[in-house]
């Protein structure tokens, strides 16, 4: 499955963070208000950087009977990353934030 640039994601900021470690194959990244940032340079012996960001808003609560699920926005931007990288990086990330039913 092809993740779009944006998700809508039944989650809460601390799962969310508790997850992304695993998602992004343990790379370094910080947090800037509601940014998870990696920034790093592109490959050996080159010098221009590339990163991504994931952005976090906070979106009105799923409400089904008594049930209420905390939602998010997570907003996906990539600089300097191929298209074949960027595909890769959706891949593990949506299969790390997989909830049930397949």
């Amino acid at each position: 499955m092809k993740l779009p640039p944006s998700v809508e994601m039944t989650t809460t900021r601390a799962d969310f963070a508790r997850l992304l470690p695993a998602a992004v194959n343990h790379v370094a990244f910080r947090e800037e208000g509601n940014a998870f940032v990696h920034s790093g340079q592109t490959a050996v012996g080159e010098r221009s950087q590339r990163e991504w960001r994931i952005t976090l808003d906070p979106m009105p609560a799923l409400r089904i009977g008594s049930v209420v699920l905390e939602r998010h926005r997570a907003d996906f931007c990539f600089s300097g990353y191929h298209p074949d990288e960027i595909a890769a990086f959706m891949a593990r990330f949506e299969l790390y934030f997989r909830r049930g039913g397949g």
